[in-house]
């Protein structure tokens, strides 16, 4: 399971959101058992200047502290009160730019995921959704602020190295109130994938 370098999220934010898919996640849990998901869907986060992100303006705060780390590090935050959501930091420290991990499909561990999704009557809508995906997963609050190159959560490579004519993109999900951000089209998903979020609304774009 080699892990991916440091030099990877160091990289340009939407690179690095394209580069992630195929790519996969690894939760070690306190049994020692890995959960392991290959993410099908991204979504990009431009820091000061896009009005969807949580440094937007360069607001600093407890909630977003960790999106100015750098990159390589785990930005968790809670959501709607009652949802986890898991983002991928990038480049260099006090930037504040991050990518959103919105959909996985499982690779290992999938009695457990089910066991902490019980609602997913179907493989496929297990982790279709950033919500969904940390529940999935277990990954909550003690995980914002961890390194991705360490035990308990990291990323590897993904198994194809060029998925270029599998990328679909689009604008981001629930974020309308976000001015002409709210069209900038930096969602990256893997086109026809079922375990993408809105899989139908994806489409074959």
């Amino acid at each position: 399971m080699r892990k991916l370098p440091r030099a990877f999220y160091l990289g340009e934010t939407v690179a690095v959101a394209r580069a992630l898919l195929g790519c996969v996640l690894h939760r070690r849990l306190e049994t020692g058992e890995v959960l392991a998901a290959r993410i099908v869907e991204a979504e990009a986060y431009l820091g000061a200047n896009d009005l969807a992100s949580h440094a937007r303006r360069g607001l600093r705060s407890e909630r977003n502290a960790s999106m100015y780390l750098e990159g390589g590090h785990a930005y968790v935050y809670f959501t709607y009160g009652m949802h986890w959501c898991m983002n991928v930091v990038t480049q260099e420290a006090d930037v504040a730019e991050a990518v959103l991990l919105r959909a996985a499909e499982p690779v290992n561990g999938i009695e457990l995921m089910r066991e902490r999704r019980p609602k997913a009557t179907r493989d496929f809508d297990l982790m279709n959704g950033a919500g969904k995906l940390c529940m999935a997963l277990g990954i909550d609050r003690a995980f914002d602020g961890e390194s991705l190159r360490g035990d308990r959560l990291w990323l590897s490579p993904r198994s194809a190295p060029d998925l270029d004519d599998e990328i679909a993109v689009s604008p981001r999900i629930g974020i309308d109130n976000s001015g002409d951000a709210a069209a900038w089209p930096l969602r990256f998903f893997l086109r026809g994938n079922r375990y993408v979020s809105a899989w139908r609304a994806a489409g074959p774009r």
